[in-house]
């Protein structure tokens, strides 16, 4: 994401603008994406309050700054976040005393619409995580990557942040470090296992140099970026026939959830395999896993053929 330089900003908001940073940053430990979001968000907001006295801000500004941004063109989903992100300025300004009652408790949200998460059938996910060529260092690392991030269903960035540290082998789990930096324990069963196993004894040492604490390596010895898995997840959708546009890394974290409910696993364990804060962020996922209901239906509706 670019950023605008925070010269761009009027010359008495530079001393606050740099303590809210730190303080998404450091006090409520946001993801390093969230953070950028939402100081773009606000820095946009600022441009516009147009240098007033920031004790003065009230509900208008908020609903005046989003109709511009409606009137403009922005989408609902957008306005949506800088609306949170002004949430997040206004906590802070209270907390630092620069504004003594919260104007956002009479500000409604622009809630986007309901988008359902995409999900391929297990069929197309088992063929895409073979299709690595496993007689190769990269291909280990690829085979293990895949069968890590659906078998677990990991984050991009938690993936390529694993850290040999964060490995339990024998009882078969991972030390996630999640958004906000909170930890959880996320099993993983013997066929993540095994190509896990695979390429840490053949694949990593050929692709180690020097030292790394980072589990999967890049040819240069380092860590992934989230960027360079992304393009191998697309990669290797198109080798299997995959539609490119229909399969991310988080697409398949949809995947892990919606499949593990389809075969009958309790929604609060998947919300904490998720490492959802709220389990209304998890319910989504019973949108889309329609095979179990489809088949309670059809065993049990007496008109189907079901029993008592």
């Amino acid at each position: 994401m670019s950023r605008a330089p925070e010269a761009s900003l009027p010359e008495k908001y530079l001393d606050v603008f740099s303590a809210f940073t730190h303080y998404l940053s450091y006090e409520r430990k946001l993801a390093v994406n969230t953070v950028e979001s939402y100081t773009t968000d606000i820095r946009l907001f600022l441009q516009y309050y147009d240098a007033r006295d920031l004790g003065g801000l009230a509900p208008d500004h908020v609903k005046e700054f989003l109709e511009l941004q409606s009137r403009a063109g922005v989408s609902r989903r957008s306005r949506a976040r800088r609306l949170s992100a002004l949430r997040s300025l206004c906590r802070f300004l209270l907390l630092r005393q620069i504004i003594t009652k919260n104007p956002m408790e009479w500000v409604d949200a622009p809630f986007p619409a309901k988008r359902l998460p995409k999900v391929i059938n297990e069929k197309a996910v088992d063929a895409f995580l073979g299709a690595p060529d496993t007689q190769t260092p990269f291909g280990l690392r690829d085979r293990a990557m895949l069968e890590i991030l659906y078998g677990c269903g990991l984050r991009a960035t938690e993936m390529v942040s694993l850290q040999e540290s964060q490995l339990r082998m024998d009882p078969g789990f991972l030390i996630v470090l999640g958004k906000g930096g909170k930890e959880r324990l996320v099993p993983f069963g013997a066929r993540a296992k095994s190509a896990l196993v695979t390429y840490l004894t053949e694949g990593r040492p050929r692709l180690l140099k020097g030292s790394s604490q980072h589990v999967f390596l890049n040819r240069f010895g380092t860590g992934m970026t989230r960027q360079a898995f992304w393009q191998l997840v697309k990669k290797y959708a198109t080798q299997v026939g995959i539609d490119r546009s229909l399969i991310s890394p988080h697409v398949l974290r949809h995947c892990f959830a919606t499949h593990l409910l389809n075969h009958g696993a309790d929604l609060r364990a998947v919300q904490m395999l998720l490492g959802h804060t709220d389990l209304k962020t998890t319910e989504i996922y019973t949108e889309v896993a329609k095979e179990r209901l489809a088949k309670i239906h059809s065993r049990f509706h007496p008109l189907e053929g079901g029993s008592d």
